[in-house]
């Protein structure tokens, strides 16, 4: 009886991209048809949208066909998903332009304005959490989850105002609302759509000091908020690490505290909290709702608020499979990174 060989790693490692691309799908798939189902049994009528309250009946009755909704369910999300392959979202009752030109325009804002804030909360948070688990019940220890506890309980829509009545309206500190001055308001051709990275390659400094200017408050705020959550995390892997016997052994030997701490410690840390980086970075993207309403940031969260009061379906389906990519490509992301940072899970 012939013995069957062990698949080879090239063939272990095709088959796990080809069961990880299956899943990827699969979750996209239930994705668009959860947020489809909830977006027809929802009481917002899109077709009210278009031809107004006035209309008379032959007029509804005639968007109504023309919008495919007199056609069973299965139909309708099957017509949208052929189009989806196509690269048609459909267009947006808010402009009349198609959902990807709206979304390649509003995306780029929330992704610099999250990437800065994530910067910032994860500069601010790890060593807070990592302070705090050195000095466990001591006043260090309370003064930092007392300061997470206020920055994830106190709603950030209050810390907008008050910045900007203070660092704004008060000090001048920083800029007001929108990405950029009224002034410099479209003066540099967008190239990437990330108006720091735009006018840094175009060198319209004066256009990069106001664009920084203006963003530095709303990213502090929302990296504050999201740092609240990453210190507390930090302080809970580490405190995990802390009470390990290597840990203790480390310190019997003889090994400087910092040694112990930031080599031994924190390194073992590294892999949990990429994840939780990861996922404070989406929840970025998709969650700067408020302080993009507080600051007029013409982002992607003021345009998915205003299609969902507008009924707008197309839009919304455009922006739940933006949000849904999104997380996605993080955890991929954080899986890759997970090999780089751990060779335990490259065999």
């Amino acid at each position: 009886m012939a013995s069957t060989s062990p698949p080879g790693p090239q063939l272990r490692r095709l088959r796990t991209l080809s069961q990880r691309l299956a899943s990827v799908l699969l979750t996209l798939l239930g994705l668009l048809l959860l947020t489809f189902i909830i977006g027809r049994v929802m009481p917002l009528d899109p077709v009210l949208s278009i031809v107004g309250p006035d209309a008379d009946r032959s007029t509804y009755e005639q968007v109504y066909r023309q919008l495919g909704l007199d056609r069973p369910l299965v139909v309708q999300f099957g017509y949208y998903l052929r189009d989806l392959l196509h690269g048609d979202l459909g267009n947006a009752l808010l402009t009349g332009q198609p959902v990807v030109d709206d979304l390649a325009r509003v995306l780029p804002a929330t992704i610099e304005l999250a990437t800065l804030a994530i910067v910032v909360g994860s500069l601010l948070g790890v060593p807070l959490g990592v302070f705090a688990a050195t000095r466990r019940g001591r006043l260090g220890d309370h003064a930092v989850r007392l300061v997470s506890l206020l920055g994830h309980s106190t709603p950030i829509f209050w810390f907008g105002m008050m910045g900007l009545l203070v660092f704004y309206a008060w000090l001048g500190w920083a800029g007001g609302t929108g990405r950029v001055g009224l002034a410099y308001d479209g003066l540099t051709e967008p190239i990437t759509g990330l108006l720091l990275v735009d006018t840094f390659i175009t060198g319209d400094w004066e256009v990069f000091r106001s664009a920084l200017h203006h963003i530095v408050l709303p990213a502090s705020i929302l990296g504050l908020h999201s740092m609240a959550y990453i210190s507390r995390m930090t302080r809970s892997f580490m405190l995990a690490q802390l009470s390990q016997e290597y840990v203790l052994t480390a310190r019997v030997k003889g090994l400087p505290e910092r040694t112990v701490i930031w080599r031994h410690a924190f390194r073992n840390i590294l892999v949990q909290l990429l994840t939780i980086i990861a996922l404070a970075y989406g929840g970025l993207l998709e969650g700067a709702v408020l302080i993009e309403t507080v600051f007029g940031w013409p982002g992607f969260g003021q345009y998915l608020t205003s299609s969902l009061l507008l009924g707008d379906m197309n839009a919304v389906m455009g922006s739940v499979l933006v949000v849904g990519i999104v997380f996605i490509t993080l955890n991929l992301v954080s899986d890759l990174l997970y090999q780089v940072f751990d060779p335990r899970t490259r065999k």
